[in-house]
């Protein structure tokens, strides 16, 4: 049992990016290599720990005060994978209420039941949805509660603008107390050009990468049996990539604040990315059919 200090961190990303699975198997790693670990969803889907526990279902925070009232630690929580406490802070009835609040109703409740006094974790991390980074989804940069924030990424243009949201809301609140930027994951990296694009988006915000996730079929596989890579496939390349960035997030990593790029630059950037890879041969085309 740790006497140590938890050391919070909160991983955000665009939906669908793959934040969650990278989130997962790196609580998988840091399980694997000793550490008492919780994970957090607080994403309204409600998935972010089913590659941690098989596929089952578990309770969220929201449904169970909604049912009822005063729910235990044991009613929200599961274990996983290496002994992961598995969480999921659960979303508004559909068509009702912010999906934001609910992250925050989360975390006072968990503070109440002294969930991290019981669990006395080496780390908790938080698997935080950035598509809409409003004062809900950035409660764990900005209250104070995770003291690093990582961003996960593809070479997409939207996960880049989504990323690019992001540094804004950490460049808001880091000066204040708030988390600040521990790096970017470069995830699903598949095609020629998409690490250079992603260092460059690094390189112009002030800020680096962590981490490079080739995309693989063995994560696709692993998630079929409801499982991460370092427990379906432990053997792989592909766990290994995980483990490196476990151990750079359970490392004294260096922190700093973003410089987020204004619309029109942003938009610019892209343009001249678009002409790198595709040799302005799309805007030729336009320009016939024109």
């Amino acid at each position: 049992m740790s006497t140590n200090k938890p050391k919070h961190i909160a991983i955000y990303g665009k939906g669908g990016i793959g934040k969650s699975t990278t989130t997962s198997n790196i609580s998988a790693a840091l399980a694997e290599a000793g550490h008492r670990v919780i994970q957090i969803g607080c994403d309204p889907k409600s998935d972010s720990t089913t590659i941690l526990r098989g596929g089952e279902d578990l309770t969220t925070v929201l449904d169970s005060l909604r049912d009822s009232g005063r729910p235990t630690i044991a009613d929200v929580s599961a274990i996983g994978f290496g002994g992961v406490l598995c969480i999921e802070a659960g979303g508004p009835v559909p068509g009702v209420g912010c999906a934001g609040r609910g992250i925050n109703a989360a975390v006072d409740l968990l503070h109440e039941l002294k969930l991290f006094e019981e669990f006395k974790p080496d780390y908790v991390l938080y698997d935080v949805l950035g598509d809409v980074v409003c004062g809900g989804f950035a409660v764990p940069i900005r209250s104070g509660i995770a003291e690093s924030a990582f961003v996960v990424t593809s070479s997409d243009f939207m996960a880049i603008f989504a990323a690019n949201n992001l540094f804004k809301a950490i460049s808001k609140y880091a000066p204040s107390g708030g988390a600040r930027l521990g790096g970017v994951i470069a995830n699903s990296i598949q095609t020629p050009y998409a690490s250079a694009l992603i260092d460059d988006f690094a390189s112009r915000t002030g800020t680096n990468v962590v981490g490079y996730v080739p995309r693989s079929l063995t994560v696709a596989q692993s998630e079929l049996y409801g499982q991460t890579v370092i427990e379906a496939a432990p053997a792989s390349e592909q766990a290994d990539v995980y483990r490196q960035l476990a151990r750079h997030i359970a490392g004294d990593h260096p922190v700093s604040i973003p410089k987020p790029l204004n619309a029109p630059a942003l938009k610019q950037w892209a343009k001249q990315w678009g002409d790198r890879v595709f040799g302005g041969a799309a805007e030729r085309r336009l320009a016939e059919v024109v």
